[in-house]
């Protein structure tokens, strides 16, 4: 007697998808069972892919098989059994064998035959074609997506998938929370759990209801899509969506976020450590905090400084920070800028600023050129490739140097158009400080 196990299986383990799919197939083998007579000892459904090996429940089925708790399998179509070669050979062999009688599919003709395998294999062989077929033609039009500047999978926080153009939109409502995001972390005083707990707070969560894992928030302020940098596979790729993330903030952000993954040891916050060396040996100036107890429960913090004595031998003691306090007004009384200098250096650097719009031009047209050899040198790169006269890693790793090097070109290009050469502002600055250097020193209370 010919004992039938009935296997039903979804193409996916998403649940949202084809959810009637199992339920369909079952109420289809039923009534093909009861057309054809055949008996049937139980059903075994799964919802998992059968792009490659590793079925719990399909691997139950073959178990039974060989153990003789059943003789024949009934399905739909020989694409729920396999789409790979491993799956389709098991099956296929135990028809071999003689421990699977037969195979029916109210979908596709077979009996076991030499010409019944050889049908059998051709349609495992076209399930597994398709497969192959479908990822590559998947693979292929996210190439085609990346090159157009459009990111293929899931939209970051603050954008959303446009079901209708296939793009990326901004996502206006999300979009305030994740700017914000960005300017409460660059401040410094939240960490990557504060920012997912806000971000949940306003809208923003995982599946379930939950709070933005942190490894998430970290990957998401990381992430160079908010500057319009795509990163796919190792390859970087211009994008072409709307940006909302200034370069300024995403690299303040940057900066905590490496202070964050390298936390540096906690201890005392003295006013002039790491400010000065000795000015006998040259070694650095450290600082140490002592607390006098008193016995009616009180006390006093006082505060020395004192050479590290760590390049050679030095007979400088300590001193209290009132006396060091004393030495640094010093210093900055003897480096400071006499008022009547200002005018000269306003015009100095006025002159200096006309002098620095005229040359800006010329540079930024340099770097213009440059630019467009790196576009050059890319599409020379890209032609080798096809032409396979270049490795697929040789290949991926140059486009990135080079992409790199072209977008270094933008923000320095970007950066003199908006402020010009960069030493300008620096200075102005130092000589205001230097103008105002003996007000500050003779100010009380600096510490």
């Amino acid at each position: 007697m010919i004992k039938y196990i009935a296997y039903c299986r979804k193409s996916t383990d998403e649940k949202d998808k084809q959810v009637l799919s199992i339920e369909a197939q079952i109420a289809e083998l039923k009534e093909f069972a009861k057309r054809e007579n055949l008996t049937v000892t139980e059903f075994i459904t799964e919802s998992k892919t059968a792009k490659v090996p590793g079925r719990e429940q399909f691997a139950e089925v073959l178990k039974k098989i060989e153990k003789g708790m059943a003789n024949a399998i009934l399905s739909w179509h020989p694409d729920r059994l396999a789409r790979n070669s491993i799956d389709g050979g098991k099956v296929i062999y135990l028809l071999d064998t003689g421990k699977l009688l037969d195979l029916k599919f109210p979908s596709f003709w077979f009996e076991s035959t030499p010409q019944g395998k050889f049908m059998l294999s051709i349609a495992f062989g076209q399930s597994k074609y398709y497969v192959d077929n479908l990822s590559e033609n998947v693979k292929r039009g996210n190439r085609q997506k990346l090159r157009n500047g459009v990111w293929p999978s899931k939209a970051p926080y603050g954008y959303t998938n446009n079901p209708k153009t296939r793009g990326i939109d901004v996502d206006e409502e999300k979009l305030k929370v994740v700017k914000k995001s960005f300017q409460l972390f660059a401040d410094g005083n939240i960490s990557f759990t504060g920012i997912s707990q806000f971000m949940f707070k306003y809208g923003i969560k995982r599946e379930r209801e939950k709070p933005v894992k942190v490894g998430q928030v970290k990957n998401m302020l990381s992430n160079r899509f908010y500057l319009g940098i795509l990163k796919y596979a190792g390859e970087y790729y211009q994008g072409s969506h709307k940006t909302f993330i200034s370069k300024k903030l995403f690299d303040e952000v940057q900066k905590q976020v490496e202070k964050i993954e390298r936390p540096r040891q906690k201890g005392h916050n003295f006013a002039f450590a790491g400010l000065a060396t000795c000015g006998e040996c040259g070694a650095a100036i450290t600082a140490e905090q002592h607390i006098k107890k008193y016995k009616n429960g009180t006390g006093q913090t006082f505060i020395y400084y004192r050479c590290t004595k760590k390049l050679k031998p030095c007979n400088q003691k300590y001193i209290s920070e009132s006396d060091t306090e004393e030495q640094v007004k010093k210093i900055v009384r003897d480096c400071g800028l006499h008022e009547s200098w200002e005018p000269y250096f306003e015009k100095w650097i006025s002159e200096a600023e006309q002098k620095d719009k005229l040359t800006a031009e010329v540079e930024e047209k340099q770097i213009g050129g440059q630019i467009q050899e790196s576009e050059i040198k890319l599409n020379r790169l890209l032609d080798g490739y096809l032409d396979q006269v270049i490795e697929p890693e040789i290949y991926k790793q140059k486009k990135n140097e080079l992409f790199d090097e072209k977008l270094k070109l933008e923000e320095k290009k970007s950066q003199i158009q908006k402020n010009g050469t960069v030493w300008l502002e620096p200075m102005r600055e130092f000589v205001n400080c230097a103008l105002q250097a003996q007000k500050i020193a003779r100010a009380k209370n600096n510490c």
